[in-house]
């Protein structure tokens, strides 16, 4: 059976009916059927932005603000992360600034919007709470009750896309597809 990295922590009988799939070629019609050949049209960084600002005034008005939100093209070659939120402090004349930022890889500018959203959500949960703890996954569920199945979905759709190179949904760049999972390196 060949290393799947991307769901290596779920269930060995979940591994091995993906790695069946995976083996059958038919992991990537699965996905396919689940979501379809539609596409989303936040493909901009400030599409990006708006999107995010908008889940956040759903559902965490009261968090701190966000500076900056943007697509990433090297953040999963450089961090193996998806997506990142960081703080940045800048010094304005006696005073430190501090800016919260979250960059999310360009893989999600071709992907369902259900997996943008998923990401979002991660990184938005991030403003409230920072570790990868119960909280945070009730605050991503309550933000998308389908966080899941969606993190589940997107796992695999990445080991489709690491087996066979060939992505599902629009062009993705090479860069975007390492032989690593990605880790979430949010502090």
């Amino acid at each position: 059976m060949a290393a799947l990295p991307y769901i290596s922590a779920y269930p060995p009988t979940l591994q091995q009916q993906a790695q069946q799939l995976l083996d059958e070629g038919r992991l990537g019609a699965l996905l396919l059927s689940r979501y379809g050949q539609a596409q989303h049209s936040v493909r901009t960084d400030g599409a990006l932005y708006d999107y995010v600002q908008d889940l956040k005034a759903d559902h965490l008005r009261q968090a701190s603000p966000v500076g900056k939100v943007c697509f990433d093209n090297k953040l999963q070659i450089v961090a193996h992360a998806l997506g990142t939120h960081t703080t940045v402090s800048r010094v304005q004349g006696n005073k430190l600034k501090a800016k919260r930022e979250i960059r999310i890889a360009s893989l999600f500018r071709h992907t369902p919007l259900p997996f943008l959203r998923m990401i979002a959500v991660h990184e938005l949960a991030h403003l409230k709470e920072r570790g990868h703890d119960k909280a945070f996954y009730q605050l991503c569920t309550y933000m998308e009750p389908d966080y899941h199945r969606l993190e589940l979905d997107l796992r695999l759709y990445l080991t489709h896309l690491d087996h066979t190179g060939s992505p599902l949904w629009g062009d993705v760049p090479q860069t975007a597809t390492p032989s690593t999972p990605p880790k979430d390196t949010t502090p």
